[in-house]
């Protein structure tokens, strides 16, 4: 193949035909659909079809990228083959990957399993993609340290606007993502998703990859699931401190089947108040002395997890009675799955499911009902028919459903469901100033009477409160009637204390006109008293100028 230069294919474009550069009809399709604006994504492989091209011999590779290059409507590109230098295709490769760098519109690349030469090539003509956002490599475990440096280089250099990083399947360890560290680094606030399932990444790796990760401030999902950190206690740490104060708002952090035990657990325990959903699902090696971390944290009004998975895992009744603890006091989670699709292992007693039942309404006192959690909406995974199967108790397929149903009117119902007589006499202490709320909170419950739910049966419904209107209103009447005679006994207890002052208010009155009395005739004795010593000392006056004279 002779050097060709972007002037030799603009000058000859408008002449070519598609039959003569192309293996086959199919693929003569293909290109000129992507030359005539028709195709926003693309495969090239070993397969041809409406949007896939054929890779192989008896096509001009450079025409391929030259119309690839000049394309303003191709959005995605797919490379799941390109052919091997020895094959003496390595100058149409490279021309391939030259005008796949003066593309201006592709948004997503993916890489399936090219080689290291094929891959450099690609890796190329990336740097030029700035205004790529998402990047998908899977090298099928084949990946090395070179090929890690390479990707480092890239990230470094030249997609700065990517969002969306996928690098699972790659045989990534330790040393593969500290050769790339430096590249997500550079990436910094615009990266939003990073996918490292499936790799060989330990303890070390993990501190290295949270390090990479400091000015990625804009990250929404990390998924780490499939990797080994049985012995990363302290890379998980890592992790957890990270999450902690780094100005960022994760949303999911999967490590599934990592290995993580009760001091992995431990370590990350803290990461709960900082994303919205967690998958630790298949971990089999934590235990109930590991889920007491995380279910303190559960109750923490710092808490943001709204979904936590644990299928595939020993939940027994030990286990469902940490967690159920965790979900006293928890106003935000919505989905604590203890089994995933496709697990029919599931040992949690009749007696387990209790403890999630009274987690969900304690009906001890109105009050502990009031308290329990309204907002878990699930459990497990579950489809219609599984309660008998699982010995899943009612009330808690009650409960989740109302929960999930009718959020807003989830604790009145309980309420009305699980207590006939509302005992107003702890309210009496607020008197009359309550009886506006109570009249409300019963305005406000009556809605629950005709609420309904799915019942287990998918094809009915049922109602929430087996009560009529009727009913209802004579509950209500009941109940503040039982209030207002409390507070009328108040009121005479009120009487009773209001006449026993009113009687020493008396005695204290009487005392206190005695006092004055008696002032008033200390002040008589007091004026007489001044008197006569005036009358004394005008008589001795007198008797001494009588002696005198």
């Amino acid at each position: 193949m002779e050097r060709r230069d972007d002037n030799y294919y603009e000058a000859n474009a408008s002449d070519i035909r598609l039959e003569d550069i192309t293996s086959s009809k199919m693929n003569a399709k293909t290109l000129g659909r992507l030359r005539d604006g028709e195709i926003s994504q693309l495969c090239l492989g070993e397969h041809e079809g409406w949007d896939e091209f054929r890779l192989g011999e008896g096509n001009d590779l450079g025409w391929l990228g030259y119309f690839i290059g000049k394309s303003e409507f191709l959005r995605e590109l797919t490379i799941q083959y390109l052919p091997e230098d020895d094959e003496g295709r390595g100058q149409q490769i490279h021309a391939l990957s030259d005008g796949f760098a003066r593309n201006q519109s592709i948004q997503k690349v993916v890489i399936d399993k090219l080689s290291r030469n094929g891959f450099d090539a690609i890796a190329r003509a990336l740097d030029n993609l700035s205004q790529l956002e998402e990047l998908s490599l899977h090298q099928r475990r084949n990946a090395g340290l070179n090929w890690c440096s390479t990707l480092g280089t890239l990230l470094e250099s030249g997609v700065w606007k990517l969002k969306n990083l996928q690098l699972s399947s790659n045989g990534i360890d330790d040393a593969g993502v500290a050769a790339f560290a430096h590249g997500l680094r550079s990436i910094g606030s615009s990266l939003k998703e990073l996918d490292l399932r499936w790799n060989s990444i330990g303890n070390e790796g993990l501190s290295a990859l949270v390090a990479a990760l400091a000015n990625c401030t804009s990250l929404e999902t990390l998924d780490l699931s499939y990797n080994d950190f049985s012995v990363a206690a302290a890379g998980l740490r890592s992790l957890s401190d990270w999450l902690q104060t780094a100005v960022l708002n994760l949303n999911e952090l999967s490590l599934r089947e990592c290995g993580i035990n009760d001091e992995g657990l431990q370590a990350l325990a803290e990461a709960v108040n900082h994303c919205k959903d967690l998958d630790l699902a298949d971990n089999d090696s934590i235990t109930a002395l590991g889920l007491r971390y995380l279910s303190a944290l559960l109750q923490s009004e710092s808490c943001h997890l709204g979904n936590l998975y644990f299928g595939w895992m020993d939940i027994e009744d030990d286990v469902a009675e940490v967690l159920a603890r965790g979900l006293v006091g928890n106003k935000m989670l919505r989905r604590l799955h203890l089994r995933v699709d496709g697990q029919e292992y599931f040992p949690i007693s009749p007696a387990g499911w209790n403890v999630f039942s009274t987690a969900l309404c304690d009906t001890s006192t109105v009050n502990n009902t009031y308290l329990s959690n309204h907002t878990v909406q699930e459990l497990y995974y579950w489809e219609h028919g599984d309660e008998e199967y699982f010995n899943i108790h009612e009330s808690v397929a009650l409960y989740l459903q109302l929960n999930k149903e009718h959020p807003q009117y989830a604790a009145r119902c309980k309420i009305l469901m699980n207590h006939a007589h509302l005992d107003m006499t702890p309210l009496l202490q607020w008197e009359l100033k309550f009886l506006p709320l109570a009249v409300g909170w019963f305005e406000k419950a009556q809605p629950c009477t005709t609420l309904s739910i799915d019942d287990i049966d998918p094809d009915y419904e049922r109602q929430v409160l087996e009560e009529s209107e009727e009913s209802f209103q004579s509950r209500v009447l009941t109940s503040l009637f039982e209030f207002v005679r409390g507070m009328t006994e108040k009121v005479l207890e009120r009487r009773e204390e209001l006449a026993l002052v009113a009687a020493y208010d008396d005695k204290i009155a009487m005392a206190a006109m005695v006092k004055e009395e008696s002032d008033r005739k200390i002040s008589q004795l007091e004026g007489e008293n001044k008197r006569l010593r005036g009358i004394m000392k005008s008589l001795r006056q007198a008797l001494d100028k009588a002696l005198e004279e």
